[in-house]
């Protein structure tokens, strides 16, 4: 999707950062009209692997933003890319919902729980007790482990929610078995939706609210960061960690200003010389 001129890119983590509490950040919009006007490519992340990218795009025009499906990775189309990229076409038994199968489907694979190669644990409204037991048989018996995102609580509206870690914990408990993380902070999942935008980690620039998750994978992918309170971080949180964003930001308005030159050195604009060339 992305040309050769391009000097920069983006990689934006989604809740924290575009929408809060199914609500708009103000900003979100002008931030991506300007990557629009100014033809850069960027992708949006979310670690959630319940829904697909077009269910994602439909409930994000609700808050009056209008990214297309192919713009949004989520961690399940990471672990479809990943899995396909292991093996063409392979067998699986999903525990997730559509966001995940429908990944696997598009990426070849055959769903089944007779002797399937790996099991691929997701997010899901509701775990089964039974999926769970089979889950472990299966692995117990030589399927190998894999999960979308290593998230150990999701938000609930009243406090939090079990979500895809706890319930690996609880199978790693009873097999023995630690599951491959494919999701952030994983860079792999970066890796991919570098890949698929054609961008380079070296003119790419993640943006999240999280220091665990988005500003960690990003500097270990490769990426410059900024990190913006929106979303769960402040100054305190920060200074949790022994590693620092490139940048910290109020919010995603204060990078729509510049999206050319968001740290305001350069780096990322075209030297003399590529100008003339283009």
């Amino acid at each position: 999707m992305a040309g050769m001129n391009h000097h920069i890119a983006y990689l934006t983590d989604m809740d924290g950062v575009l929408i809060r509490e199914g609500e708009m950040i103000p900003g979100a919009e002008h931030f991506l009209q300007e990557l629009e006007d100014n033809d850069i490519p960027y992708m949006v992340l979310t670690n959630n692997s319940i829904h697909t990218p077009r269910d994602l795009a439909a409930r994000l025009r609700s808050t009056g933003l209008d990214i297309p499906a192919e713009r949004i990775w989520t961690s399940a189309t990471a672990t479809a890319d990943f899995l396909a990229r292991q093996k063409k076409a392979g067998t699986a038994y999903v525990v997730g919902e559509s966001g995940l199968t429908t990944g696997l489907h598009a990426a070849g694979w055959i769903l089944t729980d007779d002797r399937p190669e790996f099991v691929v644990l997701g997010e899901t409204r509701s775990y089964s007790f039974e999926a769970i037991t089979t889950a472990i048989n299966l692995i117990n018996g030589g399927a190998r482990f894999i999960c979308t995102n290593p998230d150990v609580t999701g938000p609930a509206p009243v406090g939090i929610l079990p979500a895809t870690g706890a319930v690996a914990a609880l199978i790693t408990a009873a097999t023995g078995m630690e599951p491959y993380y494919v999701g952030k902070p994983n860079p792999v999942m970066m890796r991919s939706a570098l890949n698929t935008i054609g961008a380079h980690s070296e003119h790419t620039v993640m943006i999240g609210d999280r220091m665990d998750t988005d500003v960690r994978s990003g500097l270990e992918a490769g990426l410059r960061t900024i990190l913006v309170r929106s979303g769960i971080s402040d100054d305190a949180e920060i200074n949790r960690y022994p590693y620092r964003p490139d940048r910290v930001v109020d919010s995603i308005a204060d990078i729509a200003v510049n999206v050319l030159d968001p740290f305001g050195d350069g780096h990322f604009l075209p030297g003399e010389s590529e100008e003339l060339e283009g």
